[in-house]
């Protein structure tokens, strides 16, 4: 890969700081194995750098070919996806969910009580595709952050997706998961609040339902096959194992601990429930042009994923009245922080970045569990990608920091 920092618009040497502050903050000491970043800017790859290892335990360096782990990072693919059935007409983003699933018609909003005592009234209107995109339609993760180094909420509704059984594992498919989802409280009134929560899972399953082809093969006929991400897959084929990273957890001793053996890994059998919300391994390369796509507003190298005006559309804020994520959000996990952040369809995006605390103020983002992150800035025709494997992904603050390195970087 040709990289052009000065064609980029980028001063001489400035992102080579990239390297050198995760080499000496993070692989050097062992805090992570390993990480990869890209860096694209005015149509040019500007910074590309493979760093440390991507199997610790065997020795492996990390290749730039390498395959990770990225969770949540799936949630903006599976947002443009249901937004490319959008385009179509098949649904505004005000219709309720209940046009597709009949039975989420009977929805219940949580009022107080738990178990056999719980209180419940019907919700003022009811749960809109928009919710299901912005995570504003009452949805939680139930006990599933635990996984992930959340702790448990004790909310009486998440303690009733454990007794319904909605769960996203082997065995279990996107059809029962939303009928199961039907039977539980809903956390708030839909709208007039945020919450991260197993929504996207639900955008995926809708994009399913109203284009009657499986999930999985919606993804590689309209986003990675156009766009050439041919390594972004929900189970790792066994002749690209030797391609895939370990995957890490911080431990209470604050030193790494295997969590994933590649070699031993549930990516390597293809899922029952083909998760929209967290399911996707995929690469830098990859993921690089998904973001290149969005940069351009929907179009790569001649191929057309969406519109230009609904990139823009996806990428405002679309939580009430304008607000941030400070004044909407209940609880406190996601991969975002709060002050001066709103939520489109799909993304995180900076609405003040004086309030933020970040240098970047026209950004848009997301991250997954494993502490991988990405952005789009079309302001600066910008789009950077990181990947490490490491969870939780709040341990460190690799996006805040990459931020101040890159946009310190911009001479023009």
């Amino acid at each position: 890969m040709e990289l052009s920092p000065k064609q980029a618009g980028f001063a001489p040497g400035r992102l080579d700081r990239i390297a050198d502050h995760l080499n000496r903050a993070y692989i050097d000491n062992g805090k992570i194995a390993g990480a990869q970043v890209a860096v694209t800017r005015r149509g040019h790859l500007a910074y590309f750098k493979s760093l440390g290892q991507m199997d610790r335990e065997r020795g492996k360096p990390m290749r730039d070919d390498t395959i990770f782990r990225i969770y949540s990072m799936t949630k903006p693919i599976t947002s443009v996806a249901l937004m490319t059935l959008y385009e179509r007409g098949y649904f505004q983003l005000n219709d309720p969910v209940h046009r597709f699933v009949p039975e989420w018609r009977d929805q219940r909003v949580w009022v107080n009580g738990e178990g056999p005592t719980m209180q419940t009234s019907k919700p003022r209107r009811p749960v809109s595709m928009r919710d299901m995109l912005c995570h504003t339609g009452g949805l939680t993760y139930g006990a599933a952050l635990a996984a992930l180094g959340a702790p448990d909420s004790g909310h009486p509704v998440d303690k009733e997706y454990a007794r319904i059984g909605v769960r996203r594992g082997d065995g279990e498919d996107l059809k029962a998961f939303m009928q199961k989802l039907a039977k539980v409280p809903l956390r708030y009134e839909p709208g007039e609040r945020w919450m991260y929560s197993l929504s996207t899972d639900v955008c995926g399953a809708l994009v399913e339902i109203i284009s009657g082809k499986r999930f999985d093969k919606f993804l590689v006929d309209e986003i990675f096959g156009p766009l050439n991400m041919r390594d972004t897959v929900f189970h790792v084929p066994r002749e690209k194992l030797d391609r895939f990273a370990a995957n890490y957890r911080r431990g209470p001793d604050k030193k790494l601990q295997l969590m994933d053996d590649p070699e031993k890994s549930a990516y390597l059998k293809e899922p029952t429930f083909f998760s929209g919300g967290g399911g996707l391994a995929s690469t830098t390369a990859d993921y690089v042009r998904f973001g290149d796509m969005l940069r351009r507003g929907g179009e790569l190298d001649g191929v057309r994923i969406l519109g230009p005006r609904t990139i823009a559309l996806m990428h405002r804020n679309h939580l009430k009245n304008g607000k941030d994520l400070t004044e909407m959000a209940i609880g406190g996990f996601s991969e975002t922080a709060n002050e001066g952040v709103g939520f489109g369809l799909g993304f995180a995006c900076t609405l003040d970045s004086v309030t933020s605390g970040s240098i970047a103020g026209s950004d848009w983002y997301w991250g997954g569990a494993a502490s991988t992150i990405f952005w789009v800035d079309e302001k600066e025709d910008l789009a950077v990608v990181f990947m490490t494997q490491l969870m939780p992904s709040g341990a460190f603050n690799f996006r805040g920091q990459l931020k101040s390195i890159v946009y310190s970087s911009i001479a023009e």
